[in-house]
Order: C-alpha cells, then structure tokens, then sequence
C-alpha cells in the first residue's frame, strides 16, 4: 500500500476549522500545510523510491519521497515506510521487484553488464571490473574494505551490527574467444564471459542499490562479496582467509542458467554441485615396464566407481591424459596420467583419493615400477561439493515463489558441475541457487563456457530483485528486532 502525503485541500477536509476558529490557530494550518508540501517536495532524489508505481497516484507524487525516513506530522494519519515491510509481505516482494524493473534501472543494469563484457578479466586479474564496482559503490555511498584476495571486495549495507548476511558475486572471465557476434563483443583477444559472471556482478551492484535505498528498513548488516578468480583459482578460499565472512553467519549466491527459461530460479536442499579434483601420476619404470603398468592402473581406476561406490551416490573416477614416449622402438622411462574425481559428499570424495592413489601406486609395483600422485593439493585445486543449508535452502524457496510466482521456482537435480562457493557453504550456513537465462529467441541456449554463450539480459533486474530481497528477508526474519 502506498502512503503520500495527502494535498492540502484534502488536509483540511480531514481537519476542518471550527466556525468560531480564531485566526492564530487558522494561520497555524494553513502554516503547517505548506511546511508538509515542501518537505515532500524537497525529499533526495538520489536513490530508488520504494513507492510502487502501480498506486493511484500521479507520477510526480510517486518521485517526491525517496531514501528518507518520512516525517509524522500530527494532522496527518500517515504511517512511516519505515514500519511497511517490519513484518514481511507479499507486498514487500513486490515493491521490491517493481523498483528493480523500473525503465531507468534496466537500462542502467544493461549497461554496466555490457562494459563489463567488453572487457574480460581472468582470475585475480580482474582490476578494472574491481575499479567500476568500486565506481559505483562509491556514488551510492556504500562502504567497503578493498583489496582482498587481489581484486576483491567486501562491502556493507546496513546497520553495521548482527545478524550479518551475505550474497556473493564472481568476477573472473574465462580463456575463451568469443564467437557470438553483437554491438558489445568482447574487445580483449582470448578472453570473454563465457559463464555469465558479467551478470552475476551486475545483478549484485543492482541488489546493493535496492538495499541502500531500503537501508533504513534492514534489521542487521548486510555483506556484498565481489570475489576474484572462482574458475579454477580458488578465490573463495583466498577472499576467507582475508576475512570476507568475518561475522557473517550465512551466505547466498547466485548463477545463471541455460537450462531454465528467463527468470525461473532453481535450487534443492542437501548436495547441489559435485566436490572437483584432479590427479597427476608418474609411473616411472625401473626395471619393469611403465606403459603396461600404466594401462593396468587405467583399467583398475575404473573399477572404484563401478565395483566401490554405492551405486545411488554419484561418483566419477576418469583418466584424460595418458602421456609416454615418443620413439616407436624405445620404451619410456616414464608414463604420465592425469584426470579428475567427483563426488557429492566429502567422505566419497576423500575416499575416491585415498583409492586413487592405493590403486595406481600398487598396479606400478606389480609390473616392477614405481609411482607418485599428486592431487595438487599446495594449488587449492581441490573443490569441496557444494551442500546447501536446509533453512537457508528453504530460505531461498520462499523467497523465490513469492517474488517470482511457484509455477517459476523449480526444484533441480544435482549436477556434476563444481563451484569455489563450496568453501563458503563447508564453513557457514549457505545457499546456491540458479536464475535462468534461456531465450531461444535471442540463441541464449549455449551452455557455459561455450564460444556462443549468451544471456538474456531480462535476467538481470529479477536477480538483483532476487539478492535484495534474500538479504533483507533473512534480516527481517533473524534480525534482533524480528518479529
């Protein structure tokens, strides 16, 4: 529901003068009718009004209050947006949504997504996504810590006092040479935003400008994380040990999906996405032959997951790379394999390790050779699996139906695909969640880290929606002041 100010003729229709008023007191009202007009006349115009546009009131009166806690005047029966969504509603879902796709916040959220797809940066390297970040952090006044983990940041909305929450967003581009060909192509040779974090960045700064507007409604702190390098550079790992969760007790991200249509948000309870690893073995060898050796140890490798594991918990063992000489009549000194491992729980995913190497170390002692495994464990390669938080799932649920309608919240299979946001959901309360990008109109259909990626920029005012409403719900909801 909206609350503007009532026009004057209306103020005195609800107060009217007594016939025998004396002119001290019709000269006070009159007094304070002006004085009511000109402050919400003069009311900042620099952030997001929460007024939904849809009320039965004329545009100009829709602009005049804007990220301010109104005054109560005594004449007036007029209650404080402040107090609007201190229990949540489906009517704060919606004031929500509507600021975020309002015509001048789609074209400014288009626009920062298409510079940051113009100019990829691979992990850590990612200093001037940092920098226009930073930029509009800066023009909403938000405070932030800078750096962490390189190119990283932490910033904060709120109160700056518990329950701390936060939403996390990745800023790394991928190797790849972009292949779709429109106005904002890639402009840097070899690199592009292949897996859609252009829009995750962009969804978050959209969600931290609903949140500075909405700031006076939050009941604690909320967390905006830009982190570096989650493809294959652990930037999680490096944003914790720099103190990005300090007092944060959950944690919630966001990742575009080709599989779902524009806007559906998908998620489940329990294991999400699969613990990632990789092993490199030399099989050197001595007296007896390492290429025999090393084929044994490939066929053996193979039967952990289809003779070990229980066949209701998905587990994949592959080798993809099989490296021995090159001279067709001398034997090599050494075989190099290399592969992967995945697995949904960490007591499979460790047990998958401890069995790798068991196995290739005593296949090269039967043919008389010898053997070391590495798991790159000193590199941070190894991806723990991302579990979601039953409460935080259901969190996210709830949310998600309310802002976007049941029929467009679906519940996921897991999926063998891994995420560095792993590393938060081992240490805090956390939750995972897809937003589609599917447009076969438009040809998104492409999966990730493909040439021909592409999203539907329609995605991007419902995340920054989605993340706004996350944060301040859950404050709303766990908040000292909850109720």
């Amino acid at each position: 529901m909206c609350h503007i100010i009532p026009p004057l003729n209306s103020i005195f229709s609800h107060h009217p003068p007594p016939p025998q008023m004396d002119h001290r007191k019709t000269t006070f009202t009159i007094f304070l009718s002006i004085f009511t007009l000109a402050a919400a006349t003069t009311a900042g115009d620099r952030a997001l009004s929460y007024l939904e546009p849809t009320c039965s009131q004329p545009p100009d009166a829709i602009e005049t209050l804007r990220n301010r806690t109104p005054v109560v005047f005594p004449l007036l029966n007029f209650q404080p947006w402040s107090e609007s969504c201190s229990v949540w509603s489906p009517a704060c879902s919606e004031e929500v949504l509507t600021v975020a796709k309002r015509p001048e916040n789609v074209r400014w959220l288009k626009s920062l997504r298409r510079r940051i797809h113009e100019h990829p940066e691979l992990a850590f390297e990612e200093f001037e996504t940092s920098k226009l970040i930073r930029n509009e952090l800066d023009k909403m006044e938000i405070s932030y810590r800078f750096p962490l983990a390189v190119t990283g940041i932490r910033a904060t909305i709120g109160t700056g006092e518990p329950p701390f929450v936060a939403i996390r967003a990745d800023m790394d581009a991928l190797p790849i040479q972009e292949a779709v060909e429109w106005e904002h192509k890639s402009k840097v040779a070899g690199k592009m935003h292949a897996c859609g974090h252009d829009a995750h960045v962009t969804m978050l700064i959209g969600a931290a400008k609903i949140l500075k507007s909405r700031e006076h409604l939050l009941k604690g702190t909320v967390v905006l994380i830009f982190q570096p390098a989650e493809e294959a550079g652990n930037g999680a790992k490096r944003m914790m040990g720099d103190g990005a969760l300090e007092d944060v007790e959950a944690i919630f991200a966001a990742h575009v999906s080709h599989q779902h249509p524009t806007g559906v948000i998908g998620s489940r309870p329990g294991p999400l996405l699969a613990g990632c690893g990789f092993f490199k073995a030399v099989i050197q060898g001595r007296t007896g032959n390492p290429v025999l050796a090393a084929s044994a140890a490939v066929i053996s490798l193979q039967g952990i997951v289809s003779r070990e594991a229980n066949p209701l918990d998905s587990q994949v063992v592959s080798v993809t790379t099989f490296i021995g000489g090159d001279d067709l009549n001398v034997m090599p000194d050494s075989v190099v394999l290399k592969g992967t491992l995945r697995a949904f729980s960490n007591t499979s995913f460790y047990q998958l390790v401890r069995r790798i190497q068991e196995v290739i170390i005593q296949q090269a002692s039967v043919f008389k050779c010898s053997a070391t495994v590495d798991f790159f464990k000193n590199q941070s390669t190894i991806y723990p699996p991302t579990v979601n938080d039953e409460k935080m799932y259901e969190h996210v649920r709830k949310v998600a139906t309310e802002l976007v309608g049941p029929t467009s919240f679906t519940v996921v299979p897991p999926m063998m695909g891994a995420e560095d946001f792993s590393f938060y959901s081992e240490a805090i309360p956390a939750a995972f969640f897809y937003i589609g990008i599917m447009n076969e109109t438009l040809g998104s259909t492409h999966t990730g880290h493909s040439p021909y990626f592409m999203i539907d920029e329609d995605v991007l005012p419902i995340g920054a929606a989605t993340h706004a409403t996350i944060a301040e719900r859950y404050l709303n909801e766990h908040g000292v002041f909850a109720q």
